[in-house]
């Protein structure tokens, strides 16, 4: 690929370690900030593209197992090293294609060096379970594998750390790949396999595929790929199961959330405020761990509700390399149309709009963050609306805020904020949720726990992140009863 700068970047698809023009139609991801700006231009890939991507993946397969462990850790420690040093020119492609503000895109590419670097170390972790043995010339222990080819499908909206995540431990742990990534971020996508090409992943391991959604599909479908890991929304997500379960190949989905903070009254609003602000708006509110409900109990509510307000009106809105922008536009004028639609929708409903922060007059896919006030009823409160919006909820009693909370078909993440140690135990046992945070932010997690939701937030089985997590889903394993041979035979 050029180097990133303001032309538009000329891309290629990853196959048999060779970067190959696409058999397909032209495409073209822009600049979120300036859609007039096209950021990279390349051919689509075709089934004939797919269908080479997985033989090679296939045939590279026994090598890359052959090459151990600690080999493949040391290939993704020098893929850390290579970001490191690519650091801020890969966020500012990463800002220019996705829109999210700098200091977003330099997190996350921190956040993936950590990634990486974190995977590198699992490769000297203890990789088996002993146990012991009726027999005292025996050892009995389990033996993990690779799956084979593993199908790795990715959203836009962290286009490099959600990546890292599945695309590191699979490797570290033997597998080939072909990646179909997003058709909004290409351009992030060739970089990163481009430095881990450098840093030594040989070639038909990785394979990185550009192109649409009904290739991702063809992907999932195919009996060359033993595994499926996938992040996306809900409906696709249903789609894929339908398509991998049935002919027995692993799938790990996480889907999406709807995600609820309760605020109690002994909580510490200002505090309480600023994470939930930070969390239902930061980069854009294009998260499936943003805070969508607020649900504040008893007394407390109208003080929160001033306390967000006041937030809510003074955040700074602009395009993501612009001077004092905390939030960026929204990655495509599809998505903010549904944001738009979806607000307009509560206030017919009978949701009162409590805050609106200005946007920039600007030709930008830019959206107004949004405090609206409500009750559960309202279509918003049910279903994911993919930007700055959250509605504030009213509870009179600890029971119903999680009676509330727990209303939705998701069940990803939640925060409460309170010190007393009874309702955080109860909240602990009571929400529905992957992830739940004490006096923090509905969103961020840490690299080294396992990360994942419950209900339709995600696939239930092995989680995302976590070495021995990922371990579980990216390896099949084997029980070996070692037992000594006779002595003299």
């Amino acid at each position: 690929m050029n180097n990133p700068g303001q032309q538009t970047l000329g891309l290629k698809q990853l196959i048999n370690g060779q970067w190959v023009e696409g058999s397909g139609p032209a495409a073209t991801s822009s600049n979120p900030a300036l859609p007039e700006e096209a950021v990279a231009q390349y051919a689509t890939a075709t089934s004939g593209d797919l269908d080479r991507a997985l033989n090679a993946a296939t045939a590279a397969a026994a090598g890359w197992d052959r090459l151990g462990i600690i080999a493949r850790g040391n290939i993704l420690r020098r893929a850390a090293e290579i970001l490191g040093r690519r650091a801020e020119e890969v966020a500012q492609l990463m800002t220019r294609e996705q829109g999210k503000v700098l200091g977003d895109s330099r997190g996350e590419v921190g956040a993936t060096i950590e990634t990486l670097y974190y995977n590198a170390g699992s490769a000297r972790r203890s990789n088996a379970a002993v146990y012991p043995s009726a027999n005292p010339d025996e050892v009995v222990r389990t033996i993990r594998r690779p799956l084979g080819c593993v199908a790795v499908i990715t959203p836009w909206n962290f286009p490099l750390q959600i990546p890292a995540w599945k695309i590191a431990p699979a490797l570290l742990w033997g597998n080939t790949i072909v990646w179909k990534t997003a058709s909004d971020t290409p351009a992030t996508a060739v970089v990163f396999a481009e430095i881990l090409e450098e840093a030594g992943v040989p070639a038909g391991v990785l394979n990185l595929l550009l192109g649409p959604g009904a290739l991702g599909s063809e992907l999932v479908a195919d009996p060359r790929a033993e595994a499926v890991t996938f992040t996306g929304s809900v409906e696709v997500g249903h789609l894929i199961r339908e398509k991998t379960v049935l002919r027995g190949a692993k799938l790990q989905m996480e889907l999406g959330g709807h995600n609820a903070a309760i605020v109690l009254p002994d909580a510490d609003l200002p505090s309480a405020a600023d994470f939930i602000t930070a969390a239902a708006t930061g980069s854009t509110g294009q998260k499936c761990t943003a805070t969508r409900r607020v649900i504040a109990v008893g007394a407390v509510h109208d003080q929160l509700r001033d306390e967000l307000i006041t937030r809510f009106n003074a955040l700074s809105v602009g395009a993501g390399t612009e001077e004092g922008a905390g939030i960026g536009p929204v990655v495509n004028d599809r998505a903010r149309r549904d944001i738009d639609e979806a607000v307009k929708q509560a206030e017919t409903e009978g949701a009162q709009v409590l805050a609106r922060a200005p946007i920039p007059d600007a030709e930008g896919h830019f959206v107004a963050p949004t405090l609206l006030g409500g009750t559960r009823e309202l279509t918003i409160c049910h279903e994911e609306v993919f930007g700055p919006v959250t509605t504030l909820l009213r509870a009179d009693s600890l029971e119903e805020a999680i009676e509330l909370a727990n209303d939705t078909e998701f069940g990803l993440t939640a925060s409460v904020f309170t010190s007393d140690e009874r309702s955080i135990r109860r909240c602990l046992n009571d929400l529905v949720a992957g992830l739940i945070k004490v006096n923090g932010p509905s969103t961020g997690s840490e690299v080294h726990a396992p990360f994942g939701g419950l209900r339709d937030s995600s696939q239930p089985g092995p989680r995302e992140q976590n070495s021995d997590a990922a371990a579980d889903f990216f390896t099949l394993t084997k029980t070996a009863y070692l037992r000594l041979a006779p002595e003299g035979a």
